[in-house]
């Protein structure tokens, strides 16, 4: 019998972005990078791990604009475009490189991967939900949801209409793709704030997560701090992260990320290479992109880099793995030794730092849950669901309002960069309730406006606009965004105030922002 347990928390999402106006969009590239660099590299380890019989545990949230971009035709048939291009690419670049062992043997490497990917790619028909669902249905992957559109829900509680919507939506998105009623959820942001739990226990929702802070400063104070969960007052239970175990892995300072001899993530061919050379590979209006294929290490904190060795690299993976559970059994044999219940270590992460930022991530976590199997006998993994299982009955608390952003506070998401936005967002969510009830039941051409509202308010209200303001980075990218789902949800308030509905405009808008094509606007009465 463990002494305690793991859960491995892993928040897998993206902003929605699809544009099908232009063939070759620069932020699409977002979502191609993350499915190849790190959702199948994830579903690979996952895979293997199956395939070999090692039991392991993890946690996943897939958000709704994540699942309906992996869903969507369009999307699919331009990932595929994407992993081809990197095939001729790889291609190229070994006979380029071919003089150059050091070079030569990484690019063969990544040829040989990028194969793999697409191989994997359409076994799953292009939508690796279906993948994610396998290992869900095997009971190795506890799947939780999120925001509809990862809505930053504490800034929007002065409408509470709004705030159910994003969770209603986004539990309606869950159980139409993976099959089954979510048991948790990712708070957006992981932004908590008193009394969004009664909304979560309406949506059939029994578990969510907070910041450390969040428990720590909770009333009265948990006897166990971070490491078993509370209840709040209706019966919905709260994990909280734990700082050390996280930190150890997410710091590309202080963490196993940052070591010298892990591969470099800004050298990319995309920029290093000759211009006229590496054109058809990077973004068509000719701007210089990351293509993923990156021939150095880290080497040092100066410009100065060396040849990466992906060789070396497995080693220092299996060798950080080897210290992270070796960390975690004298952390929860500690903790065992003061508890009268087996302490559970929650350790939560961006799930793209493993793969894309962290390129060894996916090896790293590889080696990490086969060493847990078979080295040790102090913990296991494990999924919420089943520790709640194991323990029904826990301390009632009001945990702390919080984020896991700056300071722990919603700073970050209103500040002077971005603070703008919200008397925009409460507008438009005051006048979708306002039509929902003026209409409660429409049909035709004015239902299909009202469900176009619906989603044009939603997409406006995603967390990452105001994020991406805040830390200065695709800044008009993200105005552009909220500026123009909120023009257009007003084009249509106005169209419907005065009886005149553009067809023609509103059937484009529709296919352009097709997100929740299941989406009844009845949400908002």
């Amino acid at each position: 019998m463990p002494k305690g347990y793991l859960a491995l928390v892993l928040h897998a999402h993206l902003p929605y972005i699809r544009h099908p106006e232009h063939d070759d969009f620069l932020e699409e590239d977002w979502f191609y990078e993350a499915i190849f660099e790190t959702y199948i590299p994830l579903l690979l380890v996952y895979e293997r791990l199956v395939e070999d019989n090692v039991d392991f545990r993890i946690t996943m949230s897939l958000t709704p604009p994540l699942i309906n971009m992996l869903a969507d035709p369009l999307l699919q048939e331009r990932a595929l475009k994407h992993i081809e291009k990197l095939i001729t690419l790889s291609e190229k670049e070994i006979r380029r490189t071919e003089f150059e062992p050091h070079f030569n043997n990484v690019v063969k490497m990544y040829n040989w991967k990028f194969n793999e990917y697409r191989a994997y790619f359409l076994k799953y028909d292009k939508n690796i939900v279906n993948w994610f669902k396998k290992f869900s249905d095997l009971g190795k992957l506890e799947i939780i949801t999120c925001g509809a559109t990862h809505g930053y829900l504490p800034l929007m509680r002065v409408n509470e209409k709004a705030v159910r919507a994003q969770i209603k939506v986004a539990v309606a998105c869950h159980k139409k793709h993976l099959g089954k009623q979510p048991n948790g959820i990712w708070l957006p942001e992981c932004a908590y704030y008193p009394g969004v739990e009664n909304i979560l226990r309406e949506n059939g929702i029994n578990f969510f997560f907070v910041d450390s802070h969040g428990i720590n400063y909770a009333r009265p104070r948990p006897k166990y701090g971070v490491f078993a969960p509370v209840f709040t007052g209706n019966g919905t239970a709260v994990f909280a992260r734990d700082i050390e175990s996280s930190k150890q892995v997410w710091s590309s300072k202080e963490g196993y990320p940052g070591d010298f001899n892990y591969r470099e993530f800004y050298r990319d061919v995309g920029f290093d290479l000759e211009y006229e050379y590496i054109k058809p590979f990077i973004n068509a209006d000719g701007l210089r992109t990351f293509t993923g294929m990156k021939y150095y290490k880290i080497t040092g904190t100066s410009d100065h880099k060396e040849a990466y060795d992906p060789l070396t690299a497995g080693h220092k993976a299996a060798e950080h793995a080897g210290n992270f559970m070796f960390n975690r059994e004298k952390q929860i044999e500690y903790l065992a030794s003061n508890m009268d219940r087996k302490p559970v270590i929650v350790a939560p992460y961006d799930a793209e730092l493993y793969g894309h930022w962290w390129y060894e991530g996916p090896e790293f976590l590889n080696f990490f849950l086969r060493k847990v199997h078979y080295d040790q006998d102090i913990f296991k993994t494990i999924t919420p669901s089943e520790y709640l299982k194991e323990y029904p009955v826990n301390q009632v608390c009001a945990p702390c309002e919080s984020s896991w952003g700056y300071k722990g506070t919603h700073e970050v998401w209103l500040e002077e960069g971005n603070d703008w936005l919200y008397r925009h967002l409460h507008k438009a969510a005051d006048r979708m309730c306002e039509l929902a009830e003026r209409f409660p039941d429409a049909q035709g051409v004015l239902r299909r406006a009202l469900n176009q509202m619906a989603r044009e308010l939603l997409l406006a209200q995603a967390s990452d606009w105001a994020f991406i303001m805040k830390t200065r980075t695709n800044v008009g990218y993200a105005i552009n965004e909220t500026k123009d789902h909120l023009a257009r949800f007003t084009k249509i308030y106005e169209d419907i105030n005065n009886n005149c509905l553009e067809l023609p405009w509103l059937h484009w808008i529709e296919y352009k922002d097709n997100i929740f094509p299941e989406i009844d606007y009845r949400v908002y009465s």
